[in-house]
């Protein structure tokens, strides 16, 4: 366990990403490990009193928040069968965690957290320095997200088995060589062991 860690409550954020239904059925193998883990990560984090962010992709009808010029998201707005991962039950954030009532939810329309949303507003009004993440996947909103995070200058933490991707060795390498010279890197029974 980590000795090394800990977290100044006041000024973290813990922040879930793209943990929808859908997400999570496709990515995180098996499901239902992944969706433990994260609840008791969520748990100990609220139990703390740590402000607490989920964060969901989703679009107006129509999707004009997306353009013809972003590859990524033209081919989701060309496809309606992907476009159902973004509505009603599967598109909303798993139920086995949350959003609970103090929980923020911020809804984002590109691979970042924080393009084109208010989690930047949030965190300054929140006096927020350090943000754990955790999210699916791995080489999408987590890789966009830490990335932004460093440049901002936020101490940045990643719960390495509250993540998942399609790419089992892009995960790796991305867990196992980037993140690590980009944040600290724990495992979730870790973050419940430093918080309590």
């Amino acid at each position: 366990m980590r000795s090394d860690l800990s977290f100044d409550i006041a000024h973290t954020a813990l922040v879930a990403m793209d943990c929808q239904s859908g997400i999570v059925s496709i990515y995180a193998k098996p499901p239902e490990e992944f969706v433990d883990r994260a609840s008791r990560v969520l748990r100990a984090a609220r139990s703390a009193g740590m402000l607490v962010i989920q964060v969901q992709v989703g679009f107006r009808p129509g999707l004009p928040e997306i353009g013809e010029r972003n590859k990524f998201f033209a081919a989701l707005k060309a496809s309606s069968q992907h476009q159902e991962l973004f509505q009603g039950a599967a598109g909303a954030i798993h139920p086995a965690l949350g959003p609970e009532p103090a929980d923020i939810v911020i809804t984002k329309h590109r691979v970042s957290a924080f393009t084109g949303t208010d989690l930047e507003m949030i965190l300054r009004a929140k006096d927020i320095e350090t943000i754990v993440l955790f999210g699916i996947s791995t080489s999408g909103v987590m890789l966009s997200t830490l990335l932004h995070a460093g440049d901002s200058d936020y101490k940045v933490a990643v719960i390495t088995d509250c993540c998942a991707d399609l790419d089992a060795q892009l995960h790796e390498a991305l867990l196992g060589r980037l993140f690590p010279q980009r944040a600290e890197v724990l495992t979730a029974d870790e973050f419940v062991t430093v918080l309590a």
